[in-house]
């Protein structure tokens, strides 16, 4: 099997700078041409003089704030990228935020990452990614026809059925959060199923936790992770070098990413963690220094499989106090809409942690008593995920102006 996706992945510096010259003034005349959405936000620009990094950078950045208000004025996509009838599909993520779907080949571009896992032509993929409203399942499963590869179209739940039709079937790969091949390895192996032919895995949605990693290794499972947004697609990957270690993350041929200041857009050094903003290089959803809201790093050096491009630390948290838990975002804005709710609760506090290699989740609430099921209920309802909820003491929570608290170790 050849070690590189294509040769676009090995190219010098020089030879991916004189590509990216040639690119970026074609994609922002684009944009200024097909999302009269994205031409307003950019103002007035010249796409013939935006050639290089530098040049992108004095280009304003575009939030997710922005593009939800811009969608709730002109729905579904804010003129953005082109109506839905130019596109196969339109998805609803979380937000909501709609992001439209080609079917184009590699549309998503997953297929490099899939390929760096070692998922081709003969391999069997259980997608556990969602199939409904959300793109993951189908930015997989387009990845899996670009890399030749079959796929059970798992999706989520139901990890009884799962486990039966992985073993029926003889899966020799699964696509999904990292927990959740735990979760059916164990059920296959309470319900003595035979799941020895699943040797590599391409996790995302959530942290690849190391003690994880090294349990699917001691299991002879090859994981690595991906880190992209249903907006973009695929953003970067894990790359194993000869000797199957990995080190961060190789950038994706079809962005350019760059790691900015929080709060602004101005580009950090070497190493220093700061916010990722990426610019696509994909014609039908032209989103320039669309700013993802993410942590990361620059890791110096290059890759030990001998890929070339660019590479980050992965993921190190938000940007703000977003927090993704079991593969779902949780917003600040959703806390505060939970207590509204709840007259008598006069603060809350998300707690994020680990517990038997599975997200957890603690929600605190400062109320006099109060009915801790009732609580409960509107989390799953706002939150659209279930948790642990704890009456507190008025005032007993910390007085730190945060509302979502990480406490997972991602290193």
């Amino acid at each position: 099997m050849a070690r590189h996706y294509d040769d676009l992945e090995t190219r010098s510096a020089d030879e991916r700078e004189a590509a990216l010259a040639a690119a970026l003034p074609r994609q922002i005349a684009n944009a200024l041409a097909t999302a009269p959405a994205m031409a307003a936000h950019l103002g007035t620009v010249e796409p013939v003089a935006v050639t290089g990094r530098a040049a992108l950078a004095k280009l304003p950045v575009l939030r997710k704030s922005a593009l939800s208000a811009a969608q709730k004025a002109a729905p579904p996509f804010g003129g953005f990228a082109p109506p839905p009838g130019a596109t196969h599909h339109v998805f609803q993520s979380p937000g909501p935020i709609y992001e439209p779907g080609g079917v184009g080949r590699d549309w998503w571009r997953m297929g490099r990452a899939l390929f760096a896992a070692g998922i081709g032509k003969g391999d069997i993929v259980q997608n556990c990614f969602s199939y409904h409203l959300t793109p993951a399942g189908m930015m997989f499963e387009n990845g899996a026809a670009a890399v030749g590869a079959s796929v059970l179209p798992a999706g989520t739940g139901q990890t009884e059925l799962q486990a039966e039709a992985a073993a029926a079937v003889g899966v020799t790969a699964y696509t999904g959060t990292p927990d959740y091949l735990k979760v059916i390895l164990d059920k296959a192996a309470e319900m003595e199923l035979d799941l020895s032919r699943l040797k590599k895995a391409l996790v995302g949605g959530g942290a690849l936790f190391p003690s994880l990693r090294a349990e699917y290794r001691d299991r002879g499972i090859l994981c690595i992770q991906g880190y992209g947004t249903a907006d973009l697609g695929s953003i970067a990957y894990e790359s194993p070098g000869p000797d199957g270690s990995v080190e961060g993350m190789v950038v994706d041929e079809g962005v350019i990413v760059e790691i900015v200041r929080p709060g602004t857009g101005d580009p950090v050094a070497e190493g220093e963690v700061g916010e990722v903003v990426v610019t696509t290089l994909n014609p039908d959803y032209p989103l320039i220094r669309f700013a993802t809201g993410d942590l990361s790093a620059i890791l110096p050096g290059l890759s030990p499989c001998g890929r070339t491009n660019m590479r980050i630390r992965g993921w190190m948290g938000r940007a703000d106090q977003t927090a993704k838990i079991k593969g779902m975002f949780v917003r600040p804005e959703q806390v505060a809409a939970f207590v509204a709710r709840h007259a008598e609760i006069a603060k809350a506090r998300v707690t994020v942690t680990r517990a038997g290699e599975q997200d957890a989740m603690l929600v605190e609430v400062e109320a006099k008593g109060g009915d801790a099921a009732a609580y409960a209920e509107s989390v799953s309802a706002v939150l659209k995920l279930k948790g642990e909820v704890r009456i507190v003491a008025p005032g007993s929570l910390p007085n730190d102006g945060k509302v979502i608290d990480d406490q997972r170790k991602y290193d």
